[in-house]
């Protein structure tokens, strides 16, 4: 019999109250993404003051995105960076997506910050470098995918020992590897279309999108088979590390 493994899904935050009362939140995106055959996800949310659980409990760990800044230094956040810290140094794989890639960068020596062109929003092509072809994860992609966006804050910076392994247009650093099982993802793979499109009615109240940009964004949306894949991809390696 095979033994289950514990993913754990750190919560950093919580989406839109009107995207949540259609769609749930981040952790359940995740959740209903993964196969669970032979994984049990379990979620700790640090931003509403849960304790990090010892490492010795995680056999793999899923960082969510937040609609927090990784600029703002929140003492969660400053103690969620040194425990992924001592993950990666205890080879745990782990996977950080949006305000967690940025959190992984920081926390092992990148920049994470305000990006110069303001904010990436929408479903946008992301090329692969030649590095994912001895990768783990992301070997099994084509040259380019698409996926989708929504952030204010990059990482500019990667970490001296890191292995860039996308890119677009907007962002030098769409994902990174550290070591041999820590990645980090600035797009979303948990999102649905669905999704995307609230996050774009949204974002458009605040930012005050005008029309023709807002259905333009809503009229380039569509579904993100190859992106979504990579969260299966990574609860197949938790379960097979």
């Amino acid at each position: 019999m095979s033994v289950m493994k514990n993913i754990c899904i750190v919560k950093t935050g919580s989406t839109f109250s009107a995207t949540r009362a259609d769609h749930e939140d981040f952790e359940d995106w995740i959740i209903n993404r993964l196969d669970r055959t032979q994984s049990t996800p379990f979620t700790v949310n640090v931003q509403g003051g849960d304790a990090l659980p010892d490492l010795s409990q995680c056999d793999g760990i899923i960082l969510t995105g937040s609609h927090s800044m990784v600029t703002d230094e929140d003492l969660w956040s400053q103690k969620t960076a040194q425990w992924l810290k001592d993950a990666v140094h205890q080879e745990i794989p782990l996977l950080a997506i949006c305000y967690g890639h940025q959190l992984l960068a920081k926390s092992l020596g990148g920049v994470a910050d305000y990006h110069t062109e303001g904010m990436e929003i929408g479903t946008v092509e992301i090329h692969l470098t030649d590095y994912i072809q001895d990768d783990l994860l992301f070997s099994e992609l084509p040259d380019s995918i698409f996926a989708h966006t929504i952030h204010s804050q990059s990482v500019l910076e990667l970490p001296s020992d890191a292995v860039r392994l996308a890119y677009n247009s907007h962002d030098h650093n769409h994902a990174f590897r550290i070591g041999k099982c820590a990645w980090g993802v600035q797009f979303h793979p948990e999102f649905s279309k669905e999704i995307m499109d609230s996050y774009i009615n949204e974002i458009a109240k605040t930012e005050k999108f005008d029309a023709d940009k807002k259905l333009s964004l809503l009229q380039r949306s569509q579904e993100t088979r190859e992106s979504n894949a990579l969260l299966k991809k990574f609860e197949s390696i938790v379960c097979l590390y």
